[in-house]
């Protein structure tokens, strides 16, 4: 019997010899579609025990098949064709006075979803697609202690270092502060038994391979399927100097604090012909990095931007915020114990009004939905503001005041006003958008978000609000165009940095999982300039941020000021030197070579000066401690004070990286000097000297 399991092995390991083993691709959900306390898999049709953090197809609900699925309008993870959906349990801080306080995703976006092709075998078997209707779990949320078993080990916590020293990773959370977050991970079993798409306790239709995460599969389970594993980096840095007595602070939505009780819901819904194609022709590793997904021919953008598929909960209660307690019957706990299944709330319910403010009646118009806005070319040209005190009701009165038929909010505080809609904005029937953000006036409404318009129209008859929409994004840029995202993005910059950078690192090696800045950055526009400041993560809803002043340069200094602050533990490039805080007029941007650069880490000036040197430009500069951009030119900008660039680097508390518009530059040349034709909006670039 033995030498017959190593023949198994010999010629399952052979059969996959033709194609890579390390061959996958890398998904990344930039959005959470909605968090709150559902799961059709283990509580159909009612309140789950725990929240969650689910991704995926817009058509998530309490009760699913395989045909809710395809009903989806949207996904919030990165390929045309799968609207699947994919969840785990929220993280929380504990904190000292016992309450709980949500740990954001990095970057505020989703999570990272790997496909593998190659991981399991058995000999003369195809890997093959999740067929409709399969479903499956991976981990136990009653776990609270080691185990070495397949499944145990396939559970995984990394405290993320990236000046390096961290801890290895566990099946525990680290008992150590992770300056660049925590990353909890899952990996599925792939080998299925062939005749059930679900099973009792949700994983016995399923075995892990011989390895956990590869090999042969076992003689009950034959049929090896794609392999997927899930990523999710929380912020919990943000947490840092928080923590207190002899324990590590976090604790998931289960009330497990230590760790071992993490897991994973799937439910298929993919475009099963599509996915047995991908399996077969993306059997490179072009697909993962994160550039490149759509190498793979056969992985195409989705027609709704990822980062406006978001959807309303069910569940009419707080999961998100300070919390007197986690969400439904979960005391923390540290030693295995069964989860109760508990409802704290009364059930299911519309909760759709908290997304929009109802004027029908009140001032005769209409809400439309949440759109996307660019401040290279803007959505609703009219009249606008930028007000402290704004609320729905202030900007539809200023936009009907100046006789325009539509009012957008965005950020907060800002109010545009126009006509008319473009055809490419129009709504998706049934999507939230990702309109969240508290007005600057009122905190219970609503008003926008980052390059998120929160649309309302003038009534010319029947007045009703028309439902819920978010707006189809552009066309995604084609690989190799230099953009540093998985996902579609709008040309909006804002829109972009909604996204998480995806991992660099595939599930089997050890390499931190780098991300965008922060989420906590939002814009101000006044007429002329669009400014970017700075927001607490974790701040209330109603707590307004003050508008930095806007500024509208006409012309730039030929003297850079090269101060020791931007210069201060900045590792810069032979011949490369720091030319001083300078503004970023933002529209266009100063520094335009590329927007928004990405190397595979977090943001520090050293990096971005290194980044820029090696694409051959002349110019780099760092924004709002986590932006970086090259170019050859700083375009309509001037010097300012230096204590105006003062945020420090994402990537590297030590350095700083610029400030609210504000760019700390460093230049390859000695000298700066003016050139001399003239920018379109009459002012002038500043190039480097030769």
């Amino acid at each position: 019997m033995r030498l017959q399991n190593l023949n198994v092995r010999a010629l399952g390991l052979l059969s996959t010899v033709l194609v890579p083993a390390n061959a996958y691709w890398r998904m990344s959900c930039p959005a959470t579609l909605v968090t709150e306390r559902l799961d059709p898999i283990v509580n159909p049709g009612k309140v789950s025990g725990h929240s969650h953090i689910i991704l995926g197809g817009s058509a998530f609900a309490p009760t699913m098949d395989y045909a809710a699925t395809q009903k989806s309008t949207c996904t919030s993870c990165a390929i045309d064709g799968d609207f699947s959906n994919y969840w785990s349990p929220t993280l929380y801080y504990r904190a000292q006075n016992g309450s709980f306080i949500s740990v954001p995703i990095v970057g505020g976006g989703g999570g990272t979803v790997y496909y593998f092709p190659t991981r399991a075998s058995y000999p003369g078997r195809k890997v093959k697609a999740f067929p409709e209707g399969f479903r499956m779990t991976a981990g136990n949320p009653e776990q609270r202690t080691s185990s070495e078993s397949l499944a145990a080990t396939q559970i995984t916590h990394e405290c993320l270092n990236y000046r390096g020293g961290g801890p290895p990773k566990s099946q525990k959370f680290p008992s150590v502060n992770c300056p660049n977050g925590i990353r909890t991970q899952v990996f599925f079993p792939s080998c299925w038994n062939e005749k059930d798409l679900d099973s009792p306790n949700h994983q016995s239709h399923m075995a892990y391979p011989s390895n956990g995460d590869s090999g042969v599969c076992p003689e009950t389970h034959k049929q090896p399927l794609v392999s997927i594993f899930y990523e999710f980096l929380w912020d919990t840095g943000l947490f840092a100097n928080d923590w207190y007595g002899n324990e590590q602070p976090f604790v998931l939505s289960m009330g497990d604090s230590s760790g071992y009780g993490f897991h994973g819901d799937f439910l298929n819904g993919w475009n099963v012909a599509l996915l047995q194609s991908a399996i077969e022709t993306c059997t490179t590793e072009d697909a993962g990095k994160a550039s490149d997904l759509y190498s793979c021919s056969v992985l195409k953008p989705p027609k709704v931007s990822p980062q406006m598929c978001s959807i309303a909960p069910v569940v009419n209660e707080q999961i998100s915020g300070v919390l007197p307690a986690l969400p439904g019957c979960n005391p923390v706990t540290t030693t295995p114990q069964p989860i109760k299944n508990c409802e704290a709330v009364s059930g299911l319910s519309d909760t759709t009004s908290q997304y929009f403010t109802d004027l029908t009646t009140s001032k005769g118009w209409s809400y439309l939905g949440c759109g996307v806005d660019d401040y290279y070319n803007r959505l609703l040209t009219g009249a606008s503001q930028d007000v402290p005190t704004m609320t729905v009701e202030t900007c539809v009165d200023f936009c009907s005041g100046k006789g325009f038929s539509i009012a957008g909010l965005e950020y907060g505080s800002q109010c545009f006003c126009g006509n008319t809609i473009p055809a490419s904005a129009s709504p998706v029937p049934g999507i939230v958008g990702a309109c969240n953000m508290a007005c600057a006036g009122n905190g219970k409404e609503k008003c926008g978000d980052r390059s998120r318009l929160s649309l309302y129209q003038k009534c010319g008859g029947t007045c009703k609000n028309s439902g819920f929409g978010s707006t189809p994004m552009p066309d995604a840029p084609p690989p190799g165009s230099g953009l540093t995202v998985e996902a579609p993005v709008s040309d909006s910059p804002d829109a972009g940095m909604d996204s998480p950078m995806p991992s660099s690192s595939t599930p089997s090696q050890s390499t931190p999982s780098p991300s965008t800045p922060s989420s906590s950055t939002s814009a101000v526009e006044s007429t002329g300039t669009t400014m970017v400041r700075p927001q607490n993560p974790i701040a209330t809803a109603s707590s307004p941020v003050a508008a930095a002043p806007a500024e509208t340069p006409s012309s730039v200094t030929t003297s850079p000021d090269s101060s020791s602050d931007q210069a201060s533990n900045v590792t810069l490039p032979s011949g490369w030197k720091a030319a001083g805080c300078y503004l970023d007029a933002l529209n266009p941007r100063s520094l335009n070579g590329i927007k928004f650069a990405w190397w595979g880490e977090l943001i520090t000036s050293s990096g971005c000066s290194k980044y820029c040197d090696e694409q051959g430009y002349s110019f780099a500069g760092t924004e709002n401690s986590g932006q970086c951009f090259c170019g050859n030119e700083l375009v309509q900008s001037k010097l300012m004070a230096a204590t105006d660039c003062k945020m420090t680097c994402r990537g590297d508390a030590g350095e700083i990286c610029g400030g609210p518009a504000r760019l700390s530059v460093f230049t390859k040349s000695s000298s700066m000097r003016r050139r001399s034709h003239k920018h379109r909006r009459n002012g002038h670039h500043m190039v480097a000297a030769s």
